[in-house]
């Protein structure tokens, strides 16, 4: 397999209606099959949310990470995802997130920084073209003078990548304290702790409207990389509610690390 570069595939964009936190979950699984078996071209979904939600990653400490009655109590869903990284606090229209599913060529013989930087350049480009002066911080997060903007997270399986992004466009911080366990005392030794790290939010940098953002980042990613209008196939959405339902609504998913 030799390294292919983003013009090389015909990429395709999903942006659907708002869908609830355990089926985003399940399509980034079912999307990135797809494409590693060759069913479906390189994608770009850029997600809507149904609902508030706390997103853990892959080997994080459910315990260790979110307070649940805290979670309960705002009616914030717990989800787990299948890529490794931080916690997540979503807002349906506080947050900005994307996935792109591609073949490992694209990244083939890089190590995990050059990767993510690899993956987040285009990203970068729209920031600058929006004013805000934005770098990659190895490794998974993109910051600006005024904190962190982004988090990002990879997983590799059945010859695709999957990388996606969540962006905070505002944030409720006395909301996101009381739920997610951020600084406070570690209650186990299992799983990845997360810090503490300052957010601050892209309304406030750029003073526009999330769906004009939103479509800023899409223009710039057609721009550079060519990019199709698509939707999910039938046979997609259906593996994926079958996933969301059995797996990633599952407690002994969402506890797999306690």
């Amino acid at each position: 397999m030799t390294r292919t570069l983003w013009r090389d595939h015909a990429w395709h964009l999903i942006h659907t209606e708002p869908q609830p936190p355990a089926l985003h979950m399940a399509l980034d699984e079912v999307l990135t099959h797809e494409v590693g078996a060759g069913h479906r071209p390189p994608t770009l979904r850029i997600w809507e949310w149904g609902g508030p939600a706390v997103v853990i990653g892959r080997f994080q400490s459910l315990r260790n990470e979110v307070d649940a009655e805290a979670a309960r109590r705002h009616g914030i869903e717990v989800v787990r995802r299948v890529s490794g990284g931080g916690a997540m606090f979503i807002e349906p229209g506080n947050t900005i997130t994307w996935s792109i599913y591609a073949p490992l060529s694209l990244i083939k013989g890089m190590s995990f920084q050059e990767a993510y930087a690899w993956m987040d350049a285009w990203t970068l480009e729209a920031l600058a073209e929006l004013g805000i002066e934005a770098w990659y911080q190895p490794l998974n997060d993109i910051t600006s003078a005024g904190g962190k903007i982004a988090g990002a997270a990879q997983a590799h399986r059945g010859g695709a990548v999957l990388h996606h992004v969540t962006m905070a466009y505002d944030i409720d911080a006395t909301k996101m304290l009381q739920v997610l366990r951020i600084g406070r005392e570690k209650l186990s030794d299992k799983g990845t702790q997360s810090a503490g790290k300052r957010v601050d939010p892209l309304r406030s940098q750029t003073g526009l409207a999330r769906a004009a953002i939103i479509g800023h980042m899409i223009a710039t990613f057609r721009h550079r990389h060519g990019l199709a209008e698509d939707t999910l196939r039938a046979d997609e959405l259906a593996q994926a509610e079958v996933l969301a339902q059995e797996k990633f609504s599952s407690a002994d998913w969402t506890a797999d690390v306690p």
